[in-house]
């Protein structure tokens, strides 16, 4: 019965704090101060100050403000200029044409941006307009840029992963190769879905572009140059055991502000606002993240956790069936919540349960963060969809169905990561073995 009343009285007051505006991380301490405070006799005070002090100094979670100052960086650079001018001739022939500059750009971008509001910001600043001018359906444009964008939360360096690494405390590294392929397959998903619509629709009716020789092409791809450097650089050194993800991710910073130099983007002003850009974020999922460990020692005093496991465990459901429930369970959470909040709110029941079903933690990492990939392009909070809506002034509801095909492509994506799960794991296993 203890159980019980704990699981109540942590839903209970979770909810009331979430929805009376509460900050997310204030909610989570707020919810384990009730907890400690009814269920256990240890003073609360000394234990939130020193589980809240641990989870904010791990060495580990140093890569998550650099990583997001060096995505800061890049949004203020032309860097999406250069990139449609650099991919735009090679996709032009494609079926679906220039509408696979969104899939490209936003992958190529979530190579050196963890965010996904960065992503989709930097790509769709520069791709709306041009292929608004080129008569390319607005829905096509919207919802590709939408799903597109949240490869951010996928392909290293990826916010989403080290978050879920710290929670969990698996390697970031690992972590972080292990969403490079799925990321990938995800991307040519989309290119599938957009080249089968361009071939089957009768509304697909973009402006012919002009036809451009080899030699122009290859002149042109000078300007992707840059930002491939720099993901060989930031990627390459910690698959080669030169750099841990920390090391990695400053060497993207001076790289990202070596290459706002060159191109004359780089300002004091500039500076100042990369950094309080990312001071904000930082602080923000730090908030988060020290709330989410308070409250995974309140409910381990309670017991809850193992209670919850064991509950489920009896169920005896297949390995399957909990990942079924664990999809709708998220997808469901994800119409609330962003996605860092749902992994930080929920690992501390669901990682035993994923452990004493035998299912490898890093698989499930990535599991995780393409289920909460949807979070970002659901309704009523699906942070995307406010992105797009403040930058091409659609209703909340047109923006939704452009990327409701989206969303149903990345439901595939996790039957396909189920079956196949070497997708996620081969990469991983395989810089297991390469000389440290």
């Amino acid at each position: 019965m203890t159980e019980l009343y704990a699981i109540i009285l942590f839903i209970t007051v979770l909810l009331f704090l979430l929805g009376t505006g509460v900050w997310v991380g204030l909610a989570l301490m707020g919810v384990a101060w009730f907890g400690m405070e009814l269920f256990t006799t240890r003073p609360v005070g000394d234990a939130m100050v020193t589980t809240i002090w641990a989870s904010s100094s791990s060495w580990t979670l140093t890569a998550l403000p650099l990583f997001i100052w060096m995505g800061e960086i890049l949004f203020r650079t032309r860097l999406s200029e250069d990139m449609f001018k650099g991919l735009s001739p090679w996709l032009a022939k494609l079926p679906g044409g220039l509408v696979h500059t969104n899939i490209v750009g936003c992958t190529v971008f979530a190579a050196v941006s963890g965010s996904s509001a960065a992503t989709l910001s930097t790509v769709g600043k520069m791709s709306i307009p041009e292929l608004r001018a080129r008569n390319y359906p607005e829905k096509m444009i919207i919802g590709t840029l939408a799903g597109a964008a949240t490869l951010g939360l996928m392909i290293p360096p990826s916010l989403a992963l080290i978050v879920y690494g710290v929670t969990v405390n698996e390697s970031i590294t690992e972590l972080f190769f292990a969403g490079v392929l799925p990321g990938l397959i995800l991307a040519l998903m989309f290119m599938a879905y957009v080249a089968f619509i361009a071939l089957t629709s009768k509304d697909w009716n973009p402006s012919v572009e002009t036809g451009m020789s080899f030699a122009a092409k290859l002149r042109n791809s000078r300007f992707l140059l840059p930002v491939f450097g720099l993901i060989t650089v930031v990627i390459g050194s910690m698959y080669l055991g030169y750099a841990t993800a920390t090391e990695a991710a400053a060497i993207g910073v001076l790289g990202s502000l070596a290459l706002a130099l060159m191109q004359g983007s780089l300002s004091w002003t500039s500076f100042q606002e990369s950094l309080m850009g990312a001071m904000r974020t930082s602080a923000m999922i730090a908030l988060i993240l020290a709330g989410a460990a308070f409250l995974k020692l309140s409910m381990g005093f309670t017991g809850l956790p193992r209670a919850l496991a064991d509950g489920i465990a009896a169920l005896e459901l297949t390995r399957f069936q909990l990942l079924m429930a664990l999809l709708v369970f998220y997808i469901v959470l994800g119409m609330f919540l962003d996605g860092i909040s749902s992994v930080v709110l929920t690992m501390a029941v669901v990682e035993p349960m994923v452990r004493g079903a035998g299912i490898d933690l890093i698989w499930f990492g990535i599991f995780v963060v393409v289920v909460v990939e949807m979070a970002q392009i659901t309704p009523p909070i699906g942070f995307n969809l406010f992105v797009l809506q403040g930058m091409t002034d659609h209703e909340m509801g047109y923006i939704t169905k452009a990327a409701l095909p989206m969303f149903l492509i990345m439901v595939v994506m996790v039957f396909v990561l189920i079956f196949f799960p070497d997708i996620a794991t081969w990469l991983p296993e395989n810089l297991r073995q390469v000389p440290q």
